[in-house]
């Protein structure tokens, strides 16, 4: 806990345990007033109830244009890739998350569970007679990568890039800001370039579909398209990843309830739900401005102000869950908040759900002696204020 009145800096230190970070805050209020690694202030929502009614409240607006202040905080995304659907409100929003749910549809994520299953199988085949693995870098992210790129028809030779510029993006080097702006260049020419493919020879993708509804019924503009496939790349990747190697974490750190997932006594969707709970990989939301006073649990926020909602203070919250640094898949009690709630709800949960449970079961279906080669004390986390994901996590077979 900082000092009375004083502001809670989201630094290195915080970095190191943000869960205790969250804890310390948590115990003096729902609502703080904090510093942004670069320097911006920003009031920190840290209570369930609190982030759960404020996720849903129409008066902290995702437009950027309700800012009071330009930049900051992490905010600021070039025009080209800032108009897709977490940075839009009202019928805006709704229009663009229509599109993306029409084109991610129940039939196209019931039918993708074969080629996950086919493309877990072929990552870890090849691990069998090694001993060993580390299961981010053999598993978690070259499938969650395959899929999402699959999913919107991105090109087997530029996925490696696309992987660079994505790490780059979520763990900035503070030494090397140029990094940052470089990756996001490419990033853009590289998807500007895609969707000009995509309209010039369709496949059976995503992103297909999304420029044939632009096409159609003028549903969307340019720039938006090129916006939209950023954003589900992006997000669709590293917290899809971040949820699989989390859970294999998890397992492997609770001998117990791993008994129980090899075993079939414990239930998928309870184990995803209680690691998405536990340690989301997605710890804050995407900022909200304030578009007039709005009180939060007693504090009145100006208008303008930026604010952040923490699911993983949240999903910890003592008054809510008993004791919650514990992780119990078999625990009774409200939902967690890790996809959101109200109109800004994850439009991908369902797919991170399925990936989950299909690369989960194959690691323990195949590896029955699975373990950590590692202490479990100090887990390399990826050093990002928005993204719990492992770095690596090696084990032996």
């Amino acid at each position: 806990m900082p000092p009375t009145g004083c502001p809670y800096a989201l630094d290195d230190r915080h970095l190191r345990d943000p869960h205790a970070g969250f804890a310390g805050l948590r115990a003096g209020g729902a609502v703080h007033l904090a510093v942004a690694p670069d320097g911006a202030p920003v009031h920190l929502v840290t209570g369930y109830h609190e982030v759960r009614a404020a996720a849903a409240d129409p008066r902290l607006a995702l437009d950027r244009r309700h800012a009071r202040t330009a930049g900051g905080a992490g905010d600021s995304l070039p025009p080209e890739l800032d108009g897709h659907l977490l940075n839009r409100d009202g019928a805006d929003h709704a229009r663009l998350r229509r599109l993306v749910a029409e084109a991610l549809g129940p039939r196209r994520i019931l039918a993708l569970g074969d080629r996950i299953r086919l493309t877990a199988d072929r990552l870890l085949d090849p691990l069998a007679g090694r001993g060993g693995a580390d299961l981010v870098a053999d598993l978690a992210m070259p499938l969650a990568m395959t899929v999402i790129c699959d999913l919107l028809g991105v090109p087997a030779a530029r996925r490696t890039d696309f992987r660079a510029w994505t790490d780059t993006l979520l763990s900035p080097d503070p030494g090397a800001p140029g990094r940052s702006r470089e990756a996001m260049r490419a990033m853009h020419a590289f998807l500007a370039g895609l969707v000009a493919e995509k309209g010039d020879a369709p496949g059976d993708d995503l992103l297909s579909d999304l420029i044939a509804a632009h096409r159609e019924r003028a549903a969307l503009g340019g720039s938006e398209l090129v916006a939209m496939a950023f954003l589900l790349l992006f997000a669709g990747y590293h917290n899809s990843a971040g949820l699989i190697s989390g859970t294999l974490y998890a397992l492997l750190t609770h001998p117990a309830q791993l008994a129980a997932a090899r075993s079939g006594r414990l239930d998928p969707d309870r184990l995803t739900d209680e690691v998405l709970r536990w340690n989301p990989p997605a710890m804050l939301a995407v900022r909200r401005f304030t578009t007039g006073p709005v009180a939060l649990a007693g504090t009145t926020v100006p208008p303008g102000e930026r604010v952040w909602l923490s699911w993983a203070a949240a999903n910890r919250d003592p008054d809510v869950f008993s004791r919650p640094e514990l992780f119990d898949p078999d625990r009774d009690g409200p939902g967690h908040l890790a996809f959101g709630r109200g109109p800004h709800f994850c439009v991908g949960a369902a797919l991170a759900r399925l990936e989950n449970r299909i690369a989960v079961a194959a690691v323990l279906r195949r590896f029955p002696r699975l373990e950590l080669a590692e202490p479990a004390g100090s887990p390399p986390w990826m050093r990002s204020l928005r993204s719990r994901a492992l770095t690596r996590l090696p084990v032996r077979f």
